[in-house]
């Protein structure tokens, strides 16, 4: 695997060019944490956001959907796709209106989306994603049919055009408004887990699996 990305044109973070990453490992690891990421592409000289889950599986991105999707249909045909993945880490309240940001990382990866077509590599891609999703899950529960994989289609995005951006730290003020006098700093956001919810149907002596009760989503 290589250690950095492909540094194209578009691919490449121009505003705030210090906050871009390029390293394989800080784009890898916001892939992984991030729980869905946003799809976009252009058909029929329309452009769609489409948020949808995936999975990295090395050096591949996978999306799945119905086979019958249009938006899975157009991007199998060579319609170059743009996925994005944001996780917001805080919010940065300044002194002043203009300068309040928010801590984030996100990842913007570009190319042209594959078919999978091998049906071990779709099972590996559809396990990747439930994986991705809630690792420990796929052991457990029933594997896909042959009618269920008919009915799904896996689309692959190699991690190769690609970036990252990053912000992290304090708030940063014009040097007279440090003077002002209000409150400044980064209020800490996270993702959260609720107490799990059993099935009303679910025997009522099932345990709950011990990757749902740790489950998290945290750096």
């Amino acid at each position: 695997m290589e250690s950095t990305v492909r540094r194209t044109a578009r691919a490449t973070v121009r505003r705030l060019p210090e906050r871009g990453k390029y390293d394989r490992a800080v784009i890898d690891a916001i892939l992984d944490e991030a729980l869905i990421c946003h799809l976009g592409f252009v058909a029929d000289g329309s452009p769609f956001v489409i948020p949808t889950l995936h999975g990295r599986d090395g050096n591949t991105v996978y999306v799945h959907g119905s086979a019958a999707s249009h938006v899975l249909r157009a991007l199998s045909l060579g319609a170059q796709a743009c996925l994005t993945v944001t996780l917001v880490d805080g919010l940065v309240l300044a002194r002043s209106a203009f300068h309040h940001s928010i801590n984030y990382r996100s990842v913007m990866l570009f190319g042209v989306a594959r078919l999978v077509t091998d049906s071990e590599e779709k099972m590996r891609a559809l396990e990747a994603v439930s994986e991705h999703v809630i690792p420990g899950r796929w052991a457990e529960v029933r594997q896909p049919n042959a009618k269920e994989l008919k009915a799904t289609s896996v689309l692959a995005l190699p991690i190769d055009e690609a970036s990252a951006k990053v912000r992290t730290g304090p708030p940063k003020d014009d040097e007279p408004d440090y003077e002002f006098p209000v409150w400044a700093g980064v209020l800490p956001l996270g993702l959260s887990m609720g107490e799990p919810l059993p099935d009303s149907v679910l025997p009522r002596d099932t345990p709950v699996p011990e990757y749902v009760r740790r489950y998290s989503r945290g750096k």
